[in-house]
């Protein structure tokens, strides 16, 4: 399979995946017109992010994630994503709702940024979130079947 994942500094290997992750974040990135090539989520702690932001981005902030494309031929997707567990955690509550929910959104997000949508700008965040939504409704469905 072309899309992994893995822990960093976590007590467990968490979150646990069905193999209907996979196939879902597959069907976005070819859904948005490209090749998975390779997609490597990394689960970890908030301070474990916190330094990639400090190390690789120069920025002295907390975030839910970090994405890194590493494609070579903007027709293909390759990337890392390093999600905070802590940090997605604390947004469920935050926005009222579970956990899983939260961490699909923040999932897709980051294979959303892959596939080259932004989020600085007011009518970035409107296209990015309707996109998380989309494809959130599709997991829905394809765990359904």
């Amino acid at each position: 399979m072309k899309v992994h994942f893995f822990s960093e500094d976590l007590n467990k290997n968490y979150p646990k995946f069905k193999p209907i992750w996979r196939k879902w974040i597959q069907s976005i990135i070819e859904n948005e017109g490209f090749k998975l090539i390779n997609v490597n989520y990394v689960f970890c702690s908030e301070d474990f992010l916190h330094q990639i932001n400090l190390q690789y981005l120069n920025h002295d902030t907390h975030t839910d994630i970090i994405t890194f494309d590493l494609s070579d031929d903007k027709s293909e997707i390759e990337g890392e994503i390093y999600i905070s567990i802590p940090m997605v955690t604390e947004n469920a509550q935050k926005f009222k709702t579970d956990f899983e929910t939260e961490l699909a959104r923040v999932v897709a997000h980051g294979v959303l940024h892959l596939c080259g949508y932004l989020d600085k700008k007011k009518e970035d965040i409107l296209v990015m979130r309707a996109k998380e939504q989309f494809y959130m409704d599709q997991l829905l469905v394809m765990l359904v079947k």
